[in-house]
């Protein structure tokens, strides 16, 4: 309920105002059935504007820290993005992640629509980086199109690190869906698996002109966490007070 409340009432009209969103080639989403939405991932407003335009309810991963902060702004947060329909995704590795693997098929088994970032993590600098290959899992196991989503301009409207978001007209592209079922049943060969998520990062760069980079971008994002601290001046080690006898 809080989702169509959020999409009609509540985020959508000032959304639609703020950020004058178009999209183009919606008559690729199916009408009905599971599908991944495969989207480049700029903003954290990606996951309002992309629902805005779509008739059909999408269904986002979300990271966990989104459902565990602790307090009243935790509890709100939790019961928002749970309302909204997001499901939260443990990116520790593990159990957890097979657990949070296990309910996006889910939903897609189901016949709803996911949608999902391949690259893992917003872009940190506009560019497309490399996907990460849980898409491709999902797909073979759901048995499920993938339809490429390009996102442009939302990178305008709620830069990294800003507080604020800032008018800026959004169009979105989708593009034709990819048909994997010629490797129905080959889940769990890497390279399969390696071999469709570069397809739809391909696509991806296509629709989106990004330039494409063969990174991940979490590690492009903690290599500048790294230099950024290197640059922190270190404190002065203590002095000790000198005891030898006079």
């Amino acid at each position: 309920m809080l989702y169509w409340w959020s999409k009609f009432v509540f985020l959508g009209p000032l959304l639609r105002l703020f950020c004058r969103p178009t999209i183009e080639g919606l008559e690729h989403i199916p009408a009905r059935g599971g599908a991944i939405l495969a989207s480049n991932h700029l903003a954290v407003v990606d996951s309002f504007l992309l629902p805005l335009l779509v008739p059909r309810r999408i269904t986002f991963p979300a990271k966990s820290e989104y459902f565990t902060k602790p307090g009243l702004i935790g509890r709100l947060q939790k019961a928002f993005f749970t309302g909204v329909g997001q499901i939260p995704i443990d990116r520790s590795g593990g159990s957890a992640a097979r657990d949070a693997m296990d309910t996006a098929v889910r939903v897609l088994r189901e016949g709803r629509l996911l949608g999902i970032y391949p690259e893992g993590t917003r872009s940190p600098d506009g560019r497309l980086y490399k996907g990460k290959t849980g898409v491709a899992r999902m797909t073979l196991e759901a048995d499920v199109p993938v339809v490429p989503v390009a996102m442009i301009g939302t990178d305008k409207v709620n830069p990294i690190g800003s507080r604020m978001w800032r008018p800026y007209k959004v169009h979105i592209r989708v593009g034709e869906p990819l048909d994997f079922s010629r490797y129905a049943g080959m889940e769990g060969d890497r390279f399969i698996e390696r071999s469709m998520t570069d397809e739809i990062m391909y696509a991806l760069m296509e629709l989106s002109e990004q330039t494409y980079v063969d990174m991940y971008a979490a590690s492009v994002k903690e290599r500048a966490a790294k230099a950024e601290a290197d640059k922190q001046p270190r404190p002065a080690p203590p002095t000790i007070p000198d005891t030898r006898a006079s």
